[in-house]
């Protein structure tokens, strides 16, 4: 699970904006977005990238802290 969707909320960016400046279609993004698909770690770091914040900032924790 990703939190991609919270971010972009966050920062009030549409992920129209995103897909196009990733390289990718509007739909792979939304399954991003939707959680219904998981984007590579590469991608995911692009992601991070782009929205200015850490890559671990777009991951689901479990609650377990270590």
């Amino acid at each position: 699970m990703n939190r991609i969707k919270e971010v972009l909320d966050e920062k009030g960016i549409k992920q129209t904006w995103l897909a196009e400046k990733l390289g990718k279609s509007y739909n792979m993004v939304n399954g991003y977005v939707q959680n219904r698909q998981q984007p590579r770690l590469e991608i995911l770091f692009d992601i991070a990238k782009i929205l200015g914040v850490d890559p671990k900032e777009l991951l689901k924790s479990d609650g377990a802290e270590k």
